[in-house]
């Protein structure tokens, strides 16, 4: 079993060669397969985990630490795995996500955290990354593109990884928490106007960054 520094914790933005041939490989052993396959989808996983855990429990966990769980767990069950497409990996990698993410909030919150439904707090938030992402992209690209890229939510995250930190941070807060302005201000220790145009500009080069992508 690898070790968690073994697991893949970085994407270059790309989709694998051949995601069904990948999965094929995963589920008949091949580490190396799987390997791939999950370091495609960190940052998307990431980001699903940082927006569930942020907004609960602020910083006392790490959204990068579950998700290293979450592909521990791939690795045990991938065996078990029936689907083929980008689609049902990464439905089957939101319901791990989901159930790590369960476990952590059982254990800081108690009680409250038994009544959280995770799976479809995961689904709402991957489907509001899909429409802010497609609407990026479809004023970046061809109507050929638009048939050929991969799913949004993850070019979305891809994309993210690669805004300065603040650009980052302030449309994850604002798009995917849906916190106010005035919230994200006082997340951020700014003012709300400088929050603001943080904001604009983060979107502006959001919209180049996944233009890049297509």
């Amino acid at each position: 079993m690898p070790t968690p520094s073994a697991i893949p914790r970085s994407s270059n933005g790309k989709p694998p060669a051949n995601v069904a041939a990948l999965i094929d490989k995963a589920c008949a052993g091949d580490e190396a397969a799987l390997g791939e396959l999950l370091g495609s989808y960190y940052k998307y996983l990431s980001l699903l985990a940082r927006v569930q855990i942020g907004h609960r429990l602020q910083r006392k966990v790490d959204g990068e630490d579950i998700v290293q769980e979450t592909f521990l767990e791939a690795h045990r069950q991938i065996a078990k795995f029936r689907g083929r497409s980008e689609g049902e990996f990464l439905s089957w990698l939101r319901r791990i996500l989901a159930g790590r993410i369960a476990l952590t909030l059982r254990h800081y919150l108690g009680v409250k955290g038994r009544d959280v439904n995770l799976e479809c707090e995961l689904v709402g938030l991957d489907k509001s990354s899909q429409t802010l992402a497609g609407d990026f992209a479809a004023s970046c690209s061809s109507p050929s593109q638009r048939m050929s890229r991969r799913e949004q939510a993850v070019l979305l995250a891809d994309a993210l990884a690669k805004l300065p930190e603040s650009y980052r941070e302030t449309i994850i807060l604002r798009n995917l928490e849906g916190l106010s302005f005035s919230e994200v201000a006082a997340r951020m220790e700014r003012s709300e106007d400088a929050v603001q145009k943080l904001w604009v500009r983060g979107l502006s080069a959001l919209r180049n960054v996944l233009g890049e992508q297509q």
